[in-house]
C-alpha cells in the first residue's frame, strides 16, 4: 500500500489567492454555471466563533462553488480545505498547499497536523472537512468518517464553543454539464457542545440526518429530488 505524506506546510499565498479567486469565480464558475442558487447564509452571519463547514461532496467542483459561496468575498472568511494527500501531489498540490488546502492521513494523523488543523479552527477561518471523505454517487447511505467530530472535540478542550455547519450541495446533473445550475443549501448550525457526552456514530447519526435534509433542499431548488442522484 502507497504511504503519502502529510502536507501543511503552506498558508495562504495572497497574490495567488486573489488571481485564483478572480480566475475561478469571475471566469470559470460564471462562464461554466448558468446559475446559482445559494439559501441559508444567513445562518453564517450570527457565527461570529470558530466553524466547521461540512458539505456533502458530489463532485471536483464542490470546493469551487463553496468558496464561492462562503468565502472571503461573502463572509470575509477565507475556506480552509482538508483534503485527502493524494491530492497534494504534483502541480495540483503545489496550488493546492498555496491556497490553504492541507492534507491529514485520515487512517494516523500526526500530533502537528492535528495541531494545525485546530489553529485553523480558531484563527477566524472556515475550516472545511467532507465528513464523507471522497466524492460518492449517491447520499442514501451516506457513510461519514469519525475524523470531523474526534477533531472538533479536540478543538474543543482548547478553547471557546465551536459549530459545526451542515451544507448540501446539487447540480442539474449528478456530473455537472456546461451551463448547469448548481445549488447550495446551508443548515442551521450544530452546536458542539450539545453533544459533549454523545459517541462518534450517534454524532455522525445526526449529522447524516442534517445533511441527508440540505441536499433535499438543494436539489429542490433546481427541480431535482434525491433519487435522481442514482446512476
Amino acid at each position: 500500500m502507497k504511504k503519502y505524506k502529510e502536507d501543511n506546510s503552506y498558508g495562504i499565498q495572497p497574490f495567488l489567492a486573489i488571481l485564483a479567486m478572480w480566475l475561478t469565480q469571475d471566469i470559470v464558475l460564471r462562464f461554466f454555471f448558468s446559475k446559482k442558487i445559494i439559501q441559508g447564509k444567513e445562518f453564517l452571519n450570527f457565527v461570529n466563533g470558530p466553524l466547521i463547514i461540512a458539505p456533502t461532496h458530489r463532485s471536483r467542483w464542490d470546493g469551487l462553488i463553496l468558496t464561492c459561496a462562503i468565502g472571503r468575498r461573502v463572509t470575509n472568511r477565507d475556506c480552509r480545505f482538508m483534503v485527502t494527500t493524494p491530492e497534494m501531489e504534483g502541480i495540483q498540490g503545489w496550488f493546492l498547499r498555496r491556497l490553504g488546502c492541507f492534507s491529514i492521513n485520515q487512517e494516523s494523523p500526526s500530533l502537528s497536523s492535528l495541531r494545525y488543523a485546530v489553529e485553523l479552527i480558531f484563527s477566524k477561518n472556515q475550516l472545511v472537512i467532507f465528513p464523507e471523505g471522497k466524492i460518492t454517487k449517491n447520499n442514501k447511505k451516506l457513510k461519514l468518517k469519525q475524523g470531523l467530530f474526534r477533531l472538533a472535540k479536540l478543538a474543543r478542550k482548547k478553547a471557546e464553543p465551536i459549530k459545526i455547519v451542515p451544507i448540501g450541495i446539487a447540480y442539474d446533473n449528478f456530473k455537472p454539464k456546461f451551463r448547469d445550475r448548481f445549488s447550495i443549501f446551508i443548515e442551521k448550525p450544530i452546536n458542539l457542545d450539545d453533544f459533549s457526552d454523545t459517541s462518534v456514530d450517534d454524532f455522525n447519526f445526526y449529522l447524516r440526518s442534517c445533511l441527508y435534509k440540505a441536499e433535499v433542499k438543494a436539489l429542490k431548488r433546481i427541480g431535482r429530488k434525491l433519487d435522481d442522484q442514482l446512476e
